[in-house]
């Protein structure tokens, strides 16, 4: 060693400066213990080389070869270079695995809460539940589960239509779930809804029966009450046709369209809806009787009348008859129910002045068949008219207003007789009043 080596004095010389036949005067200042690198000198440094499977232009045998001749500072030099480097390669190693398994950790954390959250906080899309403030919810006709789950959304029932479409979807028995109204709670549980909507005992829709033989008049004010609508809106609808779905031939009147049977009605429908409901059940039912549309307004014609004069079932195709056998005569019908229809007062008898008004519907001062149906006719009416009874009456007469009994004959005087039997009923102490107004 030299005298620098043994720790003689001088000013420290640059290694980069120093010739390698020469050695750093402050070379043993430079400690490489075990404490420092823990895999040794030789096997961090040396055994790098040896080992390195890309040495494939024999560098790692020159570097042997530099470390037997090289002037010891030149090795150190190098050595620590190296050193460094390697080091440097093994932080960025296990600096690369370190974010790499915080990833994962992330990654797992995040799918845990996502898996764990809903069940105690609910679904990002849903309520909890059970609800919140009382709301009234309508399903209307036709409705399908993405409708229902957008107006549930809006009206603030659930918390996203999404939710609901889901679980709508994931129930079987979905399809079971009927239009009407429904008492609903705000902020509910998405399968919730759905269950409560299948229920059909929670659903909340005014049923209203409409009787065979009412005038539309009649059968606006008893949907007006059933469901909350003016009587007015009723009669401005109407009056629009090609809206209600009437056929051209009715020529815009409704009277005998509105085909009589129980509805249900939401309160939220509105009044022409509910008499285009009424309409497509009466073309219904005549296309199922095999009605045409040019011969339905006289169908509907007769069978009104027959539904206005008829209390018995059996009388029904007989009333038909006589009409029919009056029309082939020709002879005024004259009844009293077309007269009532046309100074629109109902009564079981009518006035000398009220059969001689002149309204088009009177058949006591014109021909044939009144302008059009005087009532809304049912089924049994409708069949009686399109298939009469065999024979040859031509006048009926209620002689037992009370108990619908009817007598047919096709003879002026036993007709007179008839009437007679009618009037005596009339003047019985315990039927006072019921014949006249």
């Amino acid at each position: 060693m030299s005298d620098h080596a043994s720790g003689g004095g001088g000013q420290p010389t640059d290694p980069a400066s120093v010739p390698y036949d020469q050695e750093a005067p402050w070379e043993d200042t430079v400690e490489f213990s075990d404490a420092h690198d823990p895999e040794g000198w030789d096997g961090d440094i040396h055994g790098q080389w040896a080992d390195d499977s890309d040495d494939v232009d024999g560098s790692a045998e020159h570097h042997d070869e530099f470390l037997a001749s090289a002037p010891a500072a030149a090795v150190a030099a190098t050595s620590r270079r190296e050193l460094k480097a390697h080091r440097g390669r093994r932080k960025g190693r296990r600096g690369l695995v370190l974010l790499i398994t915080l990833a994962l950790l992330a990654a797992a954390a995040y799918v845990g809460v996502s898996v764990v959250r809903p069940m105690f906080t609910g679904s990002a899309n849903d309520y909890p539940g059970p609800g919140t403030e009382a709301v009234s919810f309508t399903v209307n006709s036709g409705d399908t589960g993405r409708t229902m789950g957008a107006n549930l959304e809006k009206a603030g029932v659930v918390k996203t239509a999404k939710a609901f479409v889901e679980a709508f979807t994931a129930e079987p028995k979905s399809a079971a779930i009927q239009p009407g109204d429904y008492a609903l709670k705000k902020e509910m549980k998405a399968t919730d809804v759905v269950a409560f909507l299948i229920d059909s005992k929670n659903r909340q829709v005014p049923k209203v029966t409409v009787r065979e033989g009412l005038w539309a008049t009649e059968i606006y004010a008893l949907l007006a009450k059933a469901t909350g609508k003016p009587v007015a809106d009723y009669e401005a609808a109407a009056k629009d046709a090609a809206a209600l779905g009437l056929p051209s031939t009715a020529k815009g009147n409704i009277e005998g369209w509105l085909f009589p049977a129980t509805y249900e009605f939401s309160s939220k429908n509105s009044a022409a809806e509910q008499l285009r409901a009424m309409v497509a059940k009466t073309v219904s039912e005549l296309a199922k009787l095999g009605v045409t549309a040019e011969q339905a307004p006289r169908v509907l014609t007769i069978a009104s009348i027959v539904e206005a004069e008829a209390s018995r079932a059996e009388d029904r195709p007989k009333v038909a008859r006589v009409i029919d056998n009056r029309l082939a005569v020709p002879m005024r019908l004259q009844l009293d129910s077309t007269v009532s229809y046309g100074v629109k007062q109902r009564a079981i008898t009518t006035t000398d002045a009220e059969r001689a008004d002149p309204n088009k519907w009177n058949t006591y001062v014109n021909d044939g068949l009144p302008i059009g149906p005087i009532s809304n006719p049912g089924v049994a009416s409708i069949q009686a008219a399109l298939s009469p009874a065999a024979g040859n009456w031509l006048f009926f007469v209620a002689v037992n207003p009370e108990y619908g009994e009817t007598k047919f004959t096709a003879s002026q005087a036993e007709h007179d007789k008839n009437v007679a039997e009618f009037q005596a009923w009339c003047q019985k102490p315990e039927n006072q009043g019921k014949c006249t107004r």
